[in-house]
C-alpha cells in the first residue's frame, strides 16, 4: 500500500509513467465496480484514479516526478530521455498527456479550454530535440514536435483538439500521422508495433475515428482516409462510413450525418455503431468550425 498517494521518483524508476498508468488502471476497476452495483468498491477506486493530480506540476504545466518528502525532483529537463528517468521509453512532455479518463479533469489543471489548446499547440509545435540518453531516444520516435507517435501512450492526443472544440485541429495531425509515419514498405511503421497497437491505430483512424479512452464507449472523430468502409456486425447489421469530397488535400470535415440526421460533436457511441446505420462524412480543403457542444 502507497500512503504516499503517488509513486515516489527516489523509490521506483518510471515513477511518473507508473503512477498515472496506475491512475488510469483505477478507473478501469472503478468502472467494474460500477456495473456490478459495489458503490462502495467504485468510489474508493475512482478517488485512486486522480491520483494522477499528484504528478501536476502548476509551473510547468508538465507531469514530473516528486521524491517521497513531497518536492519536486531537481533539475528538470521536459525534453530528457534519459535513463533511468521518470518516464518509460517517452519524456515529459509525452507523458503529460496520459490522463484518457479524465481529460477535463486534466484540462482543470492546465487552466481551462484556451490553455489547454496553447498547450497542446506548443506541443505539436517546438523542437522535436531529445536530450539525454541516445539510447533511450531509440524509443522515443515518429516525432511531430514534441509528439512522439513511435510510442503507444501518445496514440490519443491528437484527439485532445476534439475536446477544447478545435476538431480541425486534430483532422489536421491525424491525416499528418496518417500520411508522413506510415508507409507501405516492410519498415513502414514509426515505432515498435507492440502486439499490435501502431497498426491497429492506423486501421482504426483510417475509418475515421478512435477511442480515446478504452473503457468509456465513446469514440473521437477524426479524418477518414476511405470513400466508404462497411463494418459488418452481428445479426446481419452493418454500419458504414461513407466520406464525400475525399482527397488527400481535403483533410477536413465540413459535416457528418448520423442515420440522416446532422451530428453537431465530434463525438460517435458505440451504440451508435453496434446498431448498424450509417455515418456521411462531408470533406472540405479549409478547416471548419462545428458548433460543438462536448459530449
Amino acid at each position: 500500500k502507497n500512503e504516499l498517494g503517488y509513486v515516489p521518483c527516489d523509490k521506483a524508476y518510471g515513477a511518473v509513467s507508473q503512477g498515472l498508468e496506475f491512475a488510469y488502471n483505477d478507473w478501469l476497476i472503478a468502472q467494474i465496480m460500477k456495473e456490478d452495483n459495489q458503490k462502495g468498491m467504485y468510489d474508493e477506486y475512482m478517488k485512486l484514479s486522480k491520483a494522477y493530480r499528484e504528478y501536476f506540476d502548476p509551473e510547468t504545466k508538465l507531469m514530473r516526478g516528486r521524491l517521497s518528502d513531497g518536492s519536486w525532483i531537481t533539475p528538470f529537463d521536459p525534453s530528457s530521455v534519459q535513463r533511468p528517468s521518470n518516464y518509460v521509453e517517452g519524456n515529459a512532455w509525452q507523458w503529460a498527456w496520459f490522463v484518457p479518463q479524465d481529460v477535463d479533469g486534466l484540462m482543470e489543471l492546465v487552466g481551462g479550454k484556451s490553455e489547454f489548446e496553447a498547450h497542446l499547440d506548443t506541443l505539436f509545435t517546438r523542437s522535436s530535440e531529445l536530450t539525454g540518453d541516445s539510447d533511450a531516444a531509440a524509443d522515443v520516435t515518429g516525432m511531430i514536435g514534441q509528439y512522439a507517435h513511435g510510442n503507444e501512450p501518445s496514440h490519443h492526443v491528437s484527439y485532445l483538439f476534439n475536446a477544447v472544440n478545435q476538431p480541425a485541429k486534430t483532422q489536421k495531425y491525424v491525416a499528418e500521422i496518417m500520411h508522413n509515419l506510415y508507409t507501405n514498405t516492410p519498415a513502414g511503421l514509426c515505432g515498435n508495433e507492440d502486439c499490435g497497437q501502431m497498426s491497429a491505430w492506423y486501421i482504426l483512424n483510417s475509418m475515421g475515428f478512435y477511442q480515446v479512452c478504452p473503457g468509456k464507449p465513446v469514440y473521437s472523430i477524426g479524418r477518414p482516409l476511405f470513400d466508404e468502409v462497411v463494418i459488418h456486425l452481428p445479426n446481419q447489421k452493418t454500419f458504414t462510413i461513407k466520406a464525400y469530397n475525399n482527397s488527400k488535400e481535403n483533410k477536413y470535415i465540413q459535416s457528418v450525418m448520423l442515420n440522416g440526421t446532422p451530428l453537431h460533436t465530434p463525438f460517435l457511441n458505440h451504440k451508435d455503431i453496434a446498431e448498424g446505420g450509417i455515418i456521411e462524412i462531408t470533406m472540405t480543403n479549409q478547416p471548419k468550425q462545428w458548433e460543438l457542444n462536448n459530449n
